[in-house]
C-alpha cells in the first residue's frame, strides 16, 4: 500500500473514534446511532455478567445513552453456534418489539463463547476485552461502536452482524461512505492474503467487472467459499491479482474475505421463518459458512455435506444445512468490497501480545497507548521498549519488560514483570517476579459457601483446547512445556492422579491444577510460587486439604460481584489520583 493510503487510512480512523467520543455519555439525534445494541452470550451465567458491565458502562457514562442495550443467552442445552445465536437473538428482537422491529436499525455482536485462546476474558467476556485508548478505557464494545459509528446513518433498517473479537478499519473515496440499502445480505470484504482465506469467508466474483482502483466498490457475488483451499480458491476464480495502489496487501495475489455483514428488514423477517421451519437446534449454525454459502447464483448444495471445519460433527448437521440450503437460496448477497481496509482478530494471547505491543502499524492507526488509565506508571515501569498498561495501579518501583501486557491489577513495590507476559486481574504483592513468557489470571470463586480466588497460570503458548481420551494419558499434555507429572511431582502431589473438572475433555481447559486461596493477594503468590517451582525443578509441598481447580471449573464457580468490585476499587484509586 502507498504512503498516501496508509495515511488516508489512519487518519479516517482517527476521524471515527473522535466521532464516537462525542457520542460518549450523551443521548443521539434519531437515525445518528443504533435503534438497538444487542450482544449474544453463551448462557444465563455469561448473560449475567455482561448486563452488569453494560449497566456500569451506563451509569459512568462510557457508551452513548438513550439506547436499548440487550444481552440474550443461548438457550440450554447442546451448543447451537453464531448462527443459532443469530437467529434466537432475532426471535427475541421480534418478541419484544414486534412490528416496530422493521423500523430499526441494530447491531447483533456475537460474543458468546468461553474465549479459551483469551483466558483473561472467559469470565467477564471478550467483548469486554481492555483496549489502550480513551479514557474513561475503551473496550471491545466501545471500539466495535466507534469504527461502525458511520454505519446506521447510511443504513435502511435491519440488523449488522458482527464478531467481538476482531476490528476492520477502512477508508472510502471523499464524498463517498458505506450504505446498507439493498435487500438481502450485504457482507464487508478485504484483501486479503490465500493463506488468511483458509481460515475464513472467501468471495466469488466476476473479475472482469470489477475496478481495483476503486478504495470501494459495490459488487455482486457469485458465490461464498467458507475456509477453503488454495486450490478451491483457483478452481472458484477467487484469487485476484494485485493492480492498484489503494489494495491495502502487498501480496501480488490476494482474495476478498469476510467480516461483517447487514441483513435488511426484509431479510429479517425469512431468518425468523426460517428458525420456524428449523424447529429446535441441536447442533451448531454457522453464521457465515451455513448462511452465506447458501447465496449466490452459482451456489450449490454440495457444501451441506463438507464437515472438515465442524469443530463438532452432529449427525443432524448436514440435514439442518440441507434445509437452510433451500430457505436461503435465491436470496441476493451483495458485497461491498473495501480496497484500502485491513481486519485485524484479536482473539488469542499472541494476537492481543502482538497487537498490543509490537504492531506499530495497528498502533498509529488507533492510537494505542503504552499506558492507557493507569496510576504509577513512569519510564522505568515501562522500560526501554514497548510495553501496554491498561486499567492498573503500579507502585513507581515495579517493572514491566518488552512485549508485555498488563491489565486490571496492581503491583507491588519492586514488582518485575518479564518479557512476553499477560497479567490480568492480579495482585502482586512487593517483591515478586513474573517470568518470561507467562499468562497469569485472577479470578473470584464461591467455594464451600464462601468466596475465594483461583490464580491460573499457563505458558503463553500452551495450548489450552488440546484434549486426551482419559486421565491416564494426562502426561501428554503440556504446561510450560513440562509433562503434568513432572510439573505435579515438584509440587509433592507426583503420588496422585491428575483429576479434570469435566470426564468428558480431558485438558489444560479441565485439568485441578490451580489451588483456592481466600484473598488475591496469597491466591496470585501462591500460584507464582508453584511456577518458579515447576520450571526450576525445586520443591514446593502444598497443603493436603488444598482445593485445587481447573479453569473451566473456576469459571462455572466465579463470583461475579468480587471480580467487579475489584475492578471497581482499581477505577476508584484511578480517577481519585489522576
Amino acid at each position: 500500500m502507498s504512503q498516501e493510503f496508509m495515511i488516508k487510512l489512519r487518519t479516517s480512523t482517527r476521524e471515527k473514534i473522535k466521532r464516537f467520543i462525542n457520542l460518549r455519555g450523551r443521548e443521539p439525534q434519531p437515525g445518528e446511532f443504533w435503534d438497538a445494541v444487542v450482544v449474544t452470550a453463551v448462557d444465563q451465567s455469561q448473560r449475567q455478567a455482561y448486563e452488569l458491565q453494560i449497566k456500569e458502562k451506563l451509569e459512568r457514562k462510557e457508551v452513548p445513552l438513550g439506547i436499548h442495550y440487550k444481552v440474550f443467552s443461548d438457550p440450554p442445552g447442546c451448543k447451537i453456534g453464531n448462527g443459532g445465536s443469530t437467529l434466537y437473538a432475532l426471535q427475541q428482537l421480534s418478541e419484544i418489539y414486534g412490528k416496530a422491529l422493521g423500523g430499526m436499525r441494530v447491531i447483533l455482536i456475537h460474543a458468546g463463547g468461553f474465549s479459551q485462546r483469551l483466558p483473561s476474558a472467559s469470565a467477564l467476556g471478550k467483548i469486554f476485552t481492555a483496549m489502550p485508548l480513551g479514557d474513561p478505557l475503551y473496550q471491545m464494545l466501545e471500539l466495535k461502536l466507534a469504527m461502525y459509528v458511520d454505519f446506521p446513518l447510511h443504513m435502511k433498517p435491519g440488523v449488522l452482524v458482527t464478531c467481538a473479537d476482531d476490528i476492520e478499519i477502512y477508508t472510502t473515496a471523499v464524498g463517498d461512505g458505506i450504505k446498507f440499502e439493498r435487500p438481502g445480505f450485504t457482507a464487508l470484504a478485504h484483501p486479503s492474503p490465500l493463506s488468511i482465506g483458509t481460515t475464513h469467508g472467501v468471495f466469488v466474483f466476476d473479475l472482469s467487472e470489477m475496478s481495483p482502483d476503486l478504495e470501494m466498490e459495490n459488487a455482486s457475488c457469485l458465490r461464498f467459499l467458507h475456509k477453503p483451499t488454495i486450490g478451491k480458491m483457483r478452481e472458484h476464480g477467487a484469487v485476484c491479482n494485485r493492480q492498484s495502489d489503494c489494495v491495502s496487501i502487498s501480496d501480488a495475489e490476494f482474495v476478498y474475505t469476510d467480516s461483517t455483514y447487514y441483513v435488511d428488514s426484509g431479510t429479517v423477517k425469512l431468518l425468523l421463518n426460517l428458525l420456524e421451519q428449523l424447529g429446535p437446534l441441536n447442533c451448531e449454525i454457522d453464521a457465515y459458512g451455513d448462511f452465506l454459502q447458501a447465496l449466490g447464483p452459482n451456489a450449490t448444495i454440495d457444501y451441506t455435506s463438507n464437515t472438515v471445519n465442524v469443530s463438532k460433527e452432529e449427525n443432524s448437521l448436514v440435514e439442518m444445512r440441507k434445509k437452510i440450503f433451500h430457505l436461503l437460496k435465491g436470496t441476493p448477497l451483495n458485497v461491498i468490497v473495501l480496497n484500502n481496509s485491513k481486519f485485524y482478530h484479536i482473539g488469542t494471547t499472541s494476537e492481543y501480545l502482538f497487537h498490543l505491543t509490537e504492531d506499530e502499524v495497528l498502533q498509529s492507526e488507533l492510537g494505542l497507548l503504552s499506558s492507557a488509565f493507569s496510576i504509577g506508571v513512569s519510564e522505568n515501569s515501562l522500560g526501554p521498549s514497548r510495553c501496554c498498561v491498561m486499567y492498573s495501579v503500579l507502585d513507581p518501583s515495579s517493572s514491566v519488560a518488552a512485549r508485555s501486557v498488563v491489565e486490571y491489577s496492581r503491583l507491588g513495590a519492586r514488582v518485575s514483570i518479564g518479557s512476553g507476559s499477560i497479567v490480568s486481574s492480579c495482585w502482586l504483592s512487593d517483591g515478586l517476579s513474573v517470568p518470561d513468557g507467562v499468562f497469569m489470571h485472577s479470578l473470584g470463586v464461591n467455594h464451600e459457601q464462601q468466596i475465594g480466588f483461583v490464580t491460573v497460570v499457563f505458558g503463553i503458548n500452551d495450548n489450552l483446547k488440546r484434549s486426551v481420551k482419559a486421565p491416564r494419558h494426562a502426561d501428554e499434555l503440556k504446561l510450560f512445556d513440562l509433562s503434568l507429572a513432572e510439573c505435579r511431582s515438584h509440587w509433592g502431589l507426583d503420588g496422585e492422579s491428575v483429576s479434570f473438572s469435566d470426564a468428558w475433555s480431558c485438558s489444560l481447559w479441565t485439568a485441578c491444577l490451580f489451588p483456592v486461596c481466600p484473598d488475591p493477594r496469597s491466591s496470585f503468590s501462591l500460584s507464582l510460587r508453584m511456577l518458579h517451582s515447576a520450571l526450576s525443578g525445586s520443591p514446593l509441598t502444598l497443603d493436603k486439604d488444598t482445593k485445587l481447580m481447573s479453569m473451566e471449573e473456576a469459571l462455572r464457580c466465579k463470583n461475579l460481584e468480587e471480580m467487579l468490585k475489584f475492578r471497581e476499587g482499581l477505577y476508584s484509586d484511578i480517577t481519585q489520583k489522576k
